[in-house]
């Protein structure tokens, strides 16, 4: 119980699971594996003559700032800024100030962000996380904005807060602050009527998100079963991008070949060719369980830069 409390900001209690035939889902709390110990080590400096300064100056940077409101009694809170920043506390203060800035600036958005308030799309069943991580140990997020995507049902403004919902969710993982997550961007059957959904705005919005403000390791964003008009969606993206996120997209049209280059077939559910046995979890599933941490989601949302 201590380890789940230690992770959460709410009073949750109970680890959300959901159950899938033989398999359980479930957030992983647990301390991640020897294997993902060394990748910390080796990647982000992580050691407990490292681990422990680096908090303590960060609570202290912190401490200092009297605009921001946030959990400075959970060690675990700082770890999960202090990874992505490899453990110097400057960089992890520069991020969260960078975080919360952007939330106040996108506030339409972010407002009372909680799965409850945001059924929709995941009903839609266009935003799903693989049940497995892939053989990096990274989180794999999906988003089906092809033939799937009803946009007059389902606006973009929807699909952006459905991925903040699960990168937020995400975050709380320790193997997953590590190893951090890839987004496979499924456009097959892209319409011209959904490429005109795509604004200058969005793209700068989801660019600045990306680049500045996600607490996460990105490591890799794969465009699969893209028609020919996606160019016209990227074109919106690219003048923004700097070398680090824009060497990590890589455009794969049909090619599995390609595909698994980055991700194993052993990792990939049979609609990509791959021969994960686990079973395919839906949007709507995914929502059970991320509506278990609602009060989570509500607990996240009250800390930040304080309101004038």
């Amino acid at each position: 119980m201590a380890k789940i409390s230690q992770h959460m900001l709410s009073d949750v209690t109970k680890l959300p699971g959901v159950q899938l035939g033989d398999y359980f889902l479930q957030f992983e709390l647990e301390e991640p594996r020897d294997s993902v110990q060394e990748i910390a080590r080796r990647e982000l400096r992580e050691t407990p003559e490292i681990v422990k300064p680096a908090v303590e100056e960060l609570r202290r940077l912190l401490e200092a700032d009297k605009d921001l409101l946030v959990p400075l009694d959970r060690d675990a809170w700082l770890i999960r800024f202090l990874r992505p920043c490899k453990f110097y506390p400057e960089s992890a203060y520069a991020l969260i100030k960078r975080y919360y800035a952007f939330k106040v600036k996108h506030h339409k958005q972010y407002d009372g962000l909680t799965p409850s308030k945001e059924q929709n799309i995941f009903n839609q069943n266009v935003l799903r996380v693989l049940p497995n991580r892939d053989q990096l140990g990274r989180r794999v997020l999906v988003l089906e904005l092809g033939k799937k995507w009803n946009h007059s049902k389902c606006s973009l403004d929807e699909v952006f807060k459905g991925c903040v919902l699960f990168l937020e969710a995400a975050m709380l993982e320790p193997e997953t602050q590590i190893c951090g997550a890839v987004v496979i961007f499924d456009m097959d059957g892209l319409s011209m009527q959904q490429v005109w959904q795509f604004t200058p705005q969005f793209a700068k919005r989801i660019v600045d998100w990306l680049q500045e403000s996600i607490p996460l390791r990105i490591k890799g964003l794969y465009i699969i079963n893209q028609p020919y008009i996606f160019n016209m969606v990227f074109q919106l993206f690219k003048p923004l991008l700097r070398e680090k996120l824009r060497s990590r997209i890589v455009f794969m049209g049909s090619d599995r070949e390609l595909l698994y280059k980055y991700i194993s077939p052993k990792c990939l559910p049979d609609c990509y060719g791959g021969t994960l046995s686990i079973p395919n979890v839906t949007g709507p599933q995914w929502l059970e369980l991320l509506m278990i941490c609602d009060t989570e989601f509500a607990a996240i949302n009250n800390y930040g830069y304080k309101k004038k």
